[in-house]
């Protein structure tokens, strides 16, 4: 097996993936930070039907869906696995049940076949989403963070380390649109109804946005509470709730918030570029509104493409492959690794 200084020492290094975090089987071939393939084995027609992802059931699918998918990667990437020089794997955070499949797969086939094993923290990989987009991206820079299970708004001090500088208080954003889909009766998954629900909208509804104590904290549960008293309180009234009009306030207070905190950071610290990440990133709305605040204040926005903003094996390769190039070596795992539901964004 290559150790960790042979590796950095590598000329060219080619390095295969797989996140399995919730309902994405995914995988993908990097190499020297460029994708070669990826691969995605979505289930969203699977827990439509429920309303969200059913853990279990996704815990089965994945198990189904690993080793077919790698082969898929393997052969639209054009190498076979004595090409590889590493292998990385998602370990936390997400469904238990799911990162285990994930984890127990890589850990088989790397150690099998002699390989260094990257461990990722699922988060981090959304932040290295934007080197691929754009490679000329360089820190330092502001990264806001927008996904189901977190929303932070970070300094990214180096391609390894980041700066916490405030995130939610409660509920995350992606978990706040959902919330308010399933208010209005709209499909999972909630997000991208919400954005084409309130492209047909206008915003009519009053949601207070509330105070936080530092300029880049959240709190949606509150924006979530007002929207549901809002229906609940028309519909006991015997109005019509217009849900395109809900959607549209909804989403605009949600996305103001956001950028305000963005841009606040970035003139503080004295910094020109903010890099969106994770999976509300794809958000249409968000992106426009971003880039529109960035181009008045001189600033710059990036954004990672929208197939790469959800849940891939891309940018968990491209993590891997910054944590070999500038990183210390923590990130490699050993045979005791172990999937983590929870896992602290700081952390490697």
């Amino acid at each position: 097996m290559l150790t960790f200084s042979e590796l950095k020492e590598k000329e060219s290094l080619t390095i295969l993936a797989v996140e399995s975090s919730c309902d994405e089987t995914a995988c993908a071939v990097l190499r020297d930070g460029a994708i070669l393939s990826s691969v995605i084995s979505t289930q969203i027609a699977i827990h439509k039907e429920y309303g969200g992802v059913v853990p279990e059931i996704a815990s089965r699918n994945h198990v189904l869906n690993v080793e077919p998918v790698v082969r898929e990667a393997l052969e639209k990437a054009g190498v076979s696995f004595k090409e590889i020089d590493a292998f990385a794997v998602t370990y936390g955070a997400g469904l238990l049940g799911a990162l285990l499949v994930g984890v127990s797969y890589m850990k088989g086939l790397a150690f099998a076949l002699d390989k260094p094993l990257f461990k990722i923290n699922h988060i981090r990989g959304h932040i290295a989403a934007n080197y691929l987009a754009d490679p000329s991206l360089k820190p330092p820079y502001i990264g806001l963070i927008v996904s189901g299970g977190h929303t932070v708004v970070v300094r990214v001090e180096d391609y390894t380390s980041f700066t916490y500088l405030g995130g939610t208080m409660d509920d995350a954003v992606g978990e706040a649109f959902d919330k308010v889909a399933r208010v209005l009766s709209l499909p999972y998954p909630g997000g991208p109804e919400i954005e084409k629900a309130a492209k047909k909208g206008s915003c009519t509804v009053y949601i207070p946005v509330p105070k936080t104590p530092s300029p880049y904290d959240f709190s949606f549960s509150g924006i979530k509470t007002s929207v549901i008293n809002y229906v609940h309180t028309a519909e006991q009234r015997g109005e019509n709730v217009v849900k395109e009009d809900v959607a549209a306030s909804f989403q605009s207070a949600v996305t103001e918030m956001l950028v305000k905190a963005a841009v606040t950071a970035a003139k503080e610290y004295g910094l020109k570029d903010i890099a969106l990440a994770g999976g509300v990133g794809a958000n249409g709305f968000l992106r426009s509104r971003l880039a529109e605040a960035c181009e008045k204040r001189g600033l710059k926005a990036h954004f990672p493409t929208k197939e790469t903003c959800t849940d891939n094996a891309a940018m968990i390769a491209m993590e891997a492959y910054l944590q070999a190039r500038y990183g210390t070596g923590d990130c490699l795992a050993d045979e005791t690794l172990d999937a983590k539901a929870s896992l602290p964004l700081l952390k490697k």
